[in-house]
């Protein structure tokens, strides 16, 4: 009987992970586009609106087509941090995947993004939302802080 526990696993107590990169760090410093990819994905991930809003420009402007209403839905950041703050506080967990680039133009101040994405929102074991789809994302560099912000989201997903 001392056998068995003793060749036992504790399930609350896992491995160390050897292959955790740790030298990359989980957040960025927004110096760079794919950084600002990375801190997206962190926000959702860790549910973060401090992070998320340090993406988000003042002068932003979001846009999504309704397909029931026929037309283009759009919002400022206020909706947008509202919105977003009230994803976060109603979802249990957010897995944000980025896929491929699929359009990419920048220069050292501006860019134009068009990115793949796969969402789950998790609002509780038996609610579980999928969304596929592309972000249309408009970039800027701030000469001062070199740090790149959104300025508009056009919404391509499925949902």
């Amino acid at each position: 009987m001392l056998f068995f526990f003793v060749a036992c696993t504790n399930p609350f107590a896992p491995a160390y992970d050897e292959n955790f990169d740790s030298g990359s760090p989980a957040i960025s410093d927004q110096k760079t586009i794919e950084g600002v990819f990375q801190n997206f994905q962190y926000s959702y991930t860790f549910k973060d609106t401090l992070i998320y809003g340090a993406l988000i420009a003042t002068d932003f402007n979001f846009t999504y087509r309704d397909y029931e209403q026929g037309f283009d839905v759009s919002w400022a950041r206020v909706e947008e941090m509202r919105t977003t703050h009230g994803l976060f506080r109603n979802s249990q967990r957010l897995d944000l995947i980025w896929n491929n680039i699929v359009f990419s133009t920048a220069d050292s101040l501006n860019a134009n993004i068009v990115r793949s994405f796969n969402l789950n929102i998790t609002f509780n074991p038996t609610d579980v939302v999928r969304v596929d789809g592309r972000v249309n994302l408009t970039m800027r560099k701030d000469v001062q802080t070199s740090k790149w912000q959104i300025t508009q989201w056009i919404d391509e997903s499925n949902f």
